[in-house]
């Protein structure tokens, strides 16, 4: 009888684990879920914000014999933007060629006849670094150009870019919010689950209690339990949503791994084993305060 009642205390207590173990795994998977959101909105979010150029203009030279030496001063100016400026993620230049080309075809211009070649300056078109995007570093950045004697002027889309800024500014905003009570969804939910395994538990650790155990000897145990079940937890989220996200990868052609991914893994980790952890050790800590005519 005994042997028998032993089996089915251990089955009860393999299928509680089991089940806080998948309880703690889905609540994981669905923040990883928003977290994978919210990275790859910032990652769009700096594509957009890459889009937003800055084009100078270089100062033109009329004297044919001069051509030369200018088109090495353009060039030189161009290759020390990134070598001296932070902010600059890339160039591209414009020669006066290829601005006529691009007049022509945004004015829907065929014939040569009627436009007058090489009319526009040489121009290199700047990306700023996705963090430099915004209204006043980038006037900033454009007075810093502008100093330089080669360059005539900088123009970029001020009103595209305020609007711009403040929308990506205002999701961010948005999504933080969210991420933050859906943390907190995250934290009620795996706390309530190990809150009812130590439920179950709570005559056990009330007879260790009387007969003589101290307090810290009791916990350890259940603490070093939560943890490994926060763990396993945690690592069923992160296979399951690596799983998810390569699938989807791969049908919307996105790259599939991103640096912060580890960051989100990390996070997942610590909030699966340290919720766990503080539940535990409060849950336990409360039905030792308690009398045994109250734990019925």
């Amino acid at each position: 009888m005994s042997k028998q009642s032993d089996k089915f205390n251990q089955g009860r207590l393999r299928s509680s684990n089991i089940t806080v173990v998948i309880s703690i795994a889905l609540v994981l998977f669905l923040l990883g879920l928003f977290g994978l959101i919210v990275i790859n909105a910032q990652s769009y979010a700096d594509y957009i914000k890459e889009q937003l150029k800055l084009e100078a203009f270089f100062t033109d030279e009329y004297d044919p014999r001069e051509q030369d030496k200018e088109l090495a001063r353009q060039q030189e100016f161009i290759d020390s933007l990134k070598v001296k400026h932070s902010f600059v993620k890339g160039t591209q230049y414009i020669s006066k060629e290829n601005a006529s080309e691009i007049a022509k075809n945004e004015l829907g211009i065929d014939d040569n006849a009627i436009f007058e070649a090489n009319i526009f300056p040489a121009s290199v078109q700047i990306t700023l670094q996705p963090e430099f995007v915004e209204p006043k570093k980038v006037d900033s950045i454009k007075t810093i150009i502008q100093k330089n004697p080669i360059i005539s002027e900088v123009v970029n889309d001020d009103e595209l870019m305020t609007t711009v800024y403040n929308n990506i500014d205002k999701i961010r905003f948005w999504l933080m919010i969210l991420a933050a009570i859906f943390l907190v969804i995250v934290m009620v939910l795996i706390n309530n689950s190990i809150r009812l395994r130590i439920y179950a538990k709570r005559f056990s650790i009330k007879t260790m209690q009387l007969v003589g155990a101290r307090r810290r000897f009791i916990i350890q145990p259940f603490l070093l339990q939560s943890a490994v079940l926060g763990l396993l937890g945690a690592v069923l989220a992160i296979l399951a949503l690596g799983g998810l996200w390569y699938y989807f990868a791969n049908i919307v052609s996105l790259p599939w791994w991103n640096e912060d991914y580890y960051w989100l893994m990390l996070i997942l980790v610590v909030i699966g084993v340290v919720i766990a952890l503080i539940s535990t050790g409060i849950a336990t800590w409360r039905y030792l305060r308690l009398r045994t005519d109250q734990l019925y």
